[in-house]
């Protein structure tokens, strides 16, 4: 099974925490050369500064820009690879806030939609003239299992994720002559900052406790437990290999079992 990621540039969005860094270390493992790309400087700096290095010609950098302006995301996204195309992209971005889709306001609804669809339309557009010139791509979007089954309280991210898989099932279609693949990877329950938020907001509006709140969503996992980041992580890195060049237009749960629809 060919995973070797030697020569290949992968673009990590959300990289510098949570699925995103643990993205960027399994790729950086398999060979990949890395950018990680967030707001934070300093914080992609750490991530940079701790990935590891397979080969002595493995480099590491990173993008500081926000997905809440996705001309200007776009924007940076080609001047970091103008010298250095990219054949790896991997979209990912905290969810939004909890709450019912009714009482949402319009402003959550385009905040979500700009942040995730087209700051992910800007980032593909920003790469794909590199992916095209080597006859190879790989796009994977991190998304919700919302995308199969909605998830109770979260009515802009249920939105919003399904508009992003069904944008990238489009583009897979597309882009399948040029070598390219899209795919999303559907995280259930996963051991991170935005899942330590929806049980605290959770606990706050119904009265349990935030070990009430954990054990509630645990009961509905057959696996028992939440999963590690880089659990997610490493289904995100086999979609990018050379192995997974017939796997296209899919959309993969990560869940421990929790989703219950057959596809």
């Amino acid at each position: 099974m060919n995973l070797d990621l030697t020569g290949k540039h992968a673009l990590v969005c959300g990289g510098s925490q949570g699925i995103g860094r643990a993205a960027a270390v399994e790729l950086a493992q398999l060979g990949a050369d890395v950018t990680v790309l967030a707001r934070s400087r300093e914080a992609l700096q750490s991530v940079v500064n701790a990935l590891p290095k397979t080969h002595a010609a493995q480099t590491h950098g990173l993008v500081a820009a926000d997905a809440n302006d996705p001309p200007v995301y776009g924007a940076a996204i080609e001047d970091a690879v103008h010298t250095r195309p990219v054949q790896i992209l991997v979209n990912n971005s905290g969810g939004p806030p909890g709450g019912p889709a009714h009482d949402a306001k319009v402003e959550e609804y385009t905040t979500a939609f700009r942040q995730h669809l087209l700051a992910n339309q800007a980032a593909l557009q920003a790469v794909l003239p590199g992916m095209r010139a080597a006859g190879y791509g790989r796009v994977v979007n991190v998304i919700s299992t919302s995308v199969k089954e909605p998830i109770d309280n979260l009515g802009v991210s249920n939105t919003v994720r399904a508009a992003v898989a069904g944008w990238a099932k489009t583009c897979s279609r597309e882009l399948a002559p040029f070598g390219i693949t899209v795919n999303n990877v559907l995280p259930g329950f996963t051991q991170t900052q935005r899942l330590t938020n929806l049980i605290s907001a959770k606990s706050k509006t119904s009265g349990k406790s935030e070990d009430e709140i954990a054990r509630d969503m645990l009961a509905a996992v057959p696996a028992g437990r939440f999963a590690d980041a880089a659990e997610v992580a490493a289904v995100v890195a086999f979609l990018c290999t050379p192995a997974a060049a017939y796997v296209n237009g899919t959309s993969i749960a990560v869940d421990g079992g929790r989703t219950h629809a057959l596809s």
